[in-house]
C-alpha cells in the first residue's frame, strides 16, 4: 500500500521545500498530489505560463524519491479569467449568477471554459507528461462539491434542449415521456423547455429528472475533454483518475468512473459523520464510538462505493483526513492512534493508496483551521506521529494490499431511483441512501461483506443481492434479476420497487410492475406511516420481530384458487394489526435453483439483521466473526482485519477464537481453511 500527502508548494517558501520532501521520505510517504488550485501560479494572466516554480518543486520532491499526482487546476479558475470571461460562472437553482471568490465558480457546459481549460490541459500535458516522477493525473477537484452539479445558465438551457433531443428524437415522444399533458405544460418546439428552476410551485418530476441527467453527463463529457488531452501527451502508463466524494449522490459516479483508470475518493471520517448523521440515522441512537473516529459504518460505505464504482477494483484515498477538519459542527480533534485506524480501515477496505490531506496545516484563507501532519509552525502533528508509528507495519500492509477484497452478498445502487425518489419521497422518513446504508450497516455489524454494485454489473460472484428499492423499474433489470435467480441467487427486494418507468412516470402495472414475475405477487396498497402509527408483524423468522414503521406495503401473493398451497411461495411474514391485517408482509418465491424475497416494510435495524442474518445463513454465507458494536471486520485473503472504534478493549469470536482488540486499534488475524 502506498501513503501519500497533498502538498501546496505554492503556499510556502521555496527554501522550505527541502525540508518538507525530506520529512515525507522519512515518514515512509511516496506519492505526492500537488497543483490542483494551482491556476493563478502558473498562469497569472492569460497566455503567460510560469512554470519555473513547479519545475523546482518537482525536482526536489523527485530528489527525496517521491512521486507525483499532478492535479489539472480547473476547480477554481483565476480571477483574470473569470473577469474577462464572465460567461464561464455559473447560475444557481435561484437564478443568480454566481461570483468569484471561492472555487468550483464555472460551468461544465461553458464552450468558453472548454476552450481554457484545454489550453492550460495541454500546456500541463505537454509540460509533464513524459516526467519520470509524474506518475498519475487527477483531473480537477470533487465535481459538484458545494452545490455545483447542476448549472442553470442559458448555455446550460441550450446544451439541456439539445441533449433532450437527442435523447428523445421528437417533441411528442418527449411529452409523452414526461407527461406534458398535465397542467397544460404541453411542448410543442424544443425551444420551449427550460432548466426545471424557478418554478411557482414544484416542476414536473420527469423533467427534473431528466435535467439531473443531463446534468451529470455534462460532467461526464468535461471529465472526458480533459482525459483526452491528458493521455495524447502523458506516458502511456501514467494512471488518470478523479477524486469523488464518499457518499456524493448529485452526480452519476458510475457513469464518471467509466473511463478512468482507477476510481479515488476524499474521506473524513469526523466531518462526515456529523453531517450526514441526520440523513442516515435521524431516529437512531448512535453507537457507543470513540468521539474522534467518526462513524466506522459510514466510512466503510464510502469505501464500498468507490469500489463498485469500478467493477470492485481497488481504489485510492486521494484526501485522508488526518486531524481536524475546518467544515463540520464541531471539528473535532483526535488522539494518537486515529490516523493509523483509519488508514487500516482504507486498506482493509480494498485502497491500494492512502494520500493524507493535507502536509502542513495553513497560515490563511478558507482552510486555516483544517489540520495537517504539521501543524501552522511545522512541527509534527498527530498524524505525523502516527505515520511514525506505523513503519514496522509497512511490509504487512503491503502484503495485504495484493490481496483482492471479496464479497458473497452485493446491494444495488440505482442513482436513477435514488434521485426519482428524492424527488417525490412521499414519506419523509424515506431516502434511497438511508435505506440502503441501513441494510449496508447491518450487514456490517452481521460481520457479512458485502459490495455496492450497478444495474449492469455481473451478479454471478454473489449469493445474495439485496436492492433496496427498484423505484424506476426496467425490463433490462427485471430481465437480469431473474435469471440470476433462476442460476441459485437469493434476490432481496425493498419496499416501492417497479413504482415507476424510466421516465418517472408511475406504472399502470400491477405493482411491482415488471417486477411482478420475479417476486410472485402484487402489491395490492401501500400506505405512508407518519410518526406514532405503525402495524404489527408476525413472522417466522427468528428475530424478526416489532412493528412495521415509516411505510408498509400489503402483498397478494399469486397463489391460484386451484393451488392455494402453492410450494414455491411461502409466507414469511404478516400484519396482525391495522388495515393490513393478515395481508402478507414478506413473502419468498422460489424460482428454479434460487428464490426471490420482497418485503413489505421499511425495516429498522434489528429487523433488517434479523432477516439478513437468516439469507445469509440459509445461502451458505458465514460472518467473518462475531462482533460487538463498534466492531469492523474484513477479510483480504488469508488475513483477516478487525478494527475497534470504541474507547474500551472488545472481543470478537471467528472460528472458536476470542480475539481481543485495544481501544481505537487493528488486530490482524491470519486465518485458516
Amino acid at each position: 500500500m502506498k501513503l501519500g500527502v497533498c502538498y501546496y508548494p505554492e503556499h510556502w517558501p521555496q527554501e522550505r521545500w527541502p525540508a518538507d520532501a525530506r520529512l515525507m521520505r522519512q515518514a515512509g510517504l511516496s506519492l505526492v498530489r500537488i497543483a490542483d488550485f494551482a491556476w493563478a501560479a502558473l498562469e497569472p494572466r492569460e497566455g503567460h505560463f510560469t512554470w519555473d516554480w513547479l519545475d523546482q518543486a518537482i525536482d526536489v520532491l523527485a530528489t527525496e524519491g517521491l512521486q507525483m499526482i499532478l492535479c489539472t487546476p480547473t476547480a477554481s479558475p483565476p480571477p483574470w479569467l473569470c473577469r474577462a470571461y464572465s460567461d464561464i460562472l455559473p447560475v444557481d437553482a435561484q437564478g443568480r449568477q454566481r461570483r468569484f471568490g471561492s472555487r468550483r465558480h464555472y460551468c461544465p457546459s461553458s464552450a468558453t471554459y472548454h476552450q481554457h481549460t484545454m489550453r492550460i490541459v495541454a500546456a500541463m500535458a505537454s509540460r509533464y507528461g513524459g516526467h519520470p516522477a509524474v506518475t498519475g493525473w487527477q483531473i480537477d477537484n470533487e465535481f459538484g462539491c458545494h452545490d455545483t452539479a447542476r448549472c442553470y445558465c442559458e448555455r446550460c438551457a441550450t446544451s439541456f434542449r439539445g441533449w433532450l433531443e437527442l435523447k428523445y428524437g421528437t417533441i411528442a415522444a418527449l411529452n409523452d415521456a414526461w407527461g406534458t399533458v398535465f397542467w397544460s405544460q404541453t411542448y410543442s418546439d424544443w425551444s420551449e423547455i427550460e432548466p426545471p428552476n424557478l418554478t411557482v410551485a414544484e416542476p414536473n418530476p420527469s423533467h427534473v429528472l431528466d435535467y439531473y441527467r443531463f446534468s451529470s453527463d455534462a460532467f461526464v463529457t468535461y471529465q472526458g475533454l480533459q482525459k483526452t488531452i491528458i493521455r495524447q501527451h502523458a506516458t502511456e502508463d501514467r494512471i488518470i483518475t478523479t477524486n469523488f466524494m464518499s457518499q456524493f449522490t448529485d452526480l452519476n459516479y458510475y457513469d464518471l468512473a467509466s473511463s478512468l483508470d482507477l476510481v479515488s475518493m476524499s474521506s473524513y471520517p469526523t466531518g462526515h459523520a456529523e453531517s450526514r448523521s441526520s440523513l442516515y440515522m435521524p431516529s437512531n441512537a448512535q453507537p457507543n464510538l470513540a468521539y474522534d473516529v467518526g462513524d466506522p459504518y459510514l466510512t466503510s460505505l464510502g469505501h464500498a462505493l468507490m469500489r463498485g464504482f469500478k467493477q470492485q477494483r481497488p481504489f485510492w484515498v486521494m484526501e485522508q483526513q488526518c486531524g481536524n477538519v475546518n467544515w463540520g459542527v464541531y471539528n473535532t480533534g483526535i488522539r494518537p492512534g486515529t490516523v493509523r485506524l483509519w488508514t487500516w480501515h482504507a486498506l482493509a477496505s480494498g485502497a491500494d493508496a492512502c494520500i493524507y490531506f493535507r502536509w502542513r496545516a495553513g497560515l490563511y484563507a478558507q482552510e486555516q483551521l483544517h489540520s495537517g501532519l504539521l501543524h501552522h509552525d511545522a512541527s509534527p502533528a498527530v498524524g505525523y506521529t502516527d505515520l511514525e508509528s506505523m513503519h514496522a507495519e509497512r511490509s504487512l500492509m503491503s502484503e495485504i494490499a495484493c490481496v483482492p477484497h471479496a464479497a458473497q452478498i452485493a446491494i444495488l445502487l440505482d442513482y436513477d431511483s435514488l434521485w426519482g425518489i428524492r424527488l417525490q419521497p412521499h414519506q419523509r422518513g424515506i431516502d434511497y441512501m438511508r435505506l440502503l446504508f441501513l441494510y449496508y450497516r447491518a450487514l456490517q455489524r452481521l460481520g457479512l461483506p458485502a459490495d455496492i454494485v450497478s444495474a449492469d454489473a455481473d451478479l454471478s460472484p454473489y449469493k445474495l443481492l439485496i436492492v433496496p428499492a427498484a423505484y424506476l423499474a426496467t425490463e433490462r433489470l427485471a430481465a437480469s434479476l431473474k435469471t440470476y435467480a433462476e442460476t441459485g441467487g437469493t434476490v432481496l427486494m425493498g419496499v416501492r420497487s417497479g413504482f415507476k418507468t424510466t421516465s418517472n412516470q408511475v406504472t399502470d402495472l400491477p405493482l411491482p410492475g415488471v417486477f411482478r414475475e420475479l417476486v410472485g405477487g402484487t402489491v395490492s396498497d401501500w400506505h405512508s406511516l407518519p410518526p406514532g402509527i405503525s402495524y404489527d408483524l408476525n413472522s417466522i423468522i427468528p428475530g424478526l420481530i416489532g412493528p412495521a414503521t415509516v411505510w408498509a406495503e400489503a402483498l397478494l401473493p399469486d397463489t391460484p384458487a386451484s393451488h392455494p398451497t402453492d410450494p414455491n411461495l411461502q409466507i414469511l411474514a404478516h400484519y396482525t394489526s391495522g388495515p393490513f391485517d393478515a395481508c402478507t408482509a414478506l413473502v419468498e418465491h422460489k424460482i428454479k435453483a434460487g428464490r426471490s424475497l420482497y418485503l413489505g416494510w421499511h425495516p429498522n435495524d434489528v429487523q433488517a439483521e434479523a432477516l439478513l442474518a437468516h439469507l445469509a445463513s440459509q445461502a451458505g454465507i458465514n460472518p467473518l466473526a462475531a462482533l460487538p458494536e463498534g466492531m469492523v471486520a474484513f477479510q483480504r485473503g488469508p488475513y483477516l482485519i478487525l478494527l475497534n472504534f470504541t474507547d474500551e478493549t472488545l472481543t470478537a469470536t471467528a472460528q472458536g477464537q476470542s480475539l481481543m482488540v485495544k481501544p481505537r486499534n487493528v488486530e490482524v488475524v491470519i486465518m485458516h481453511g
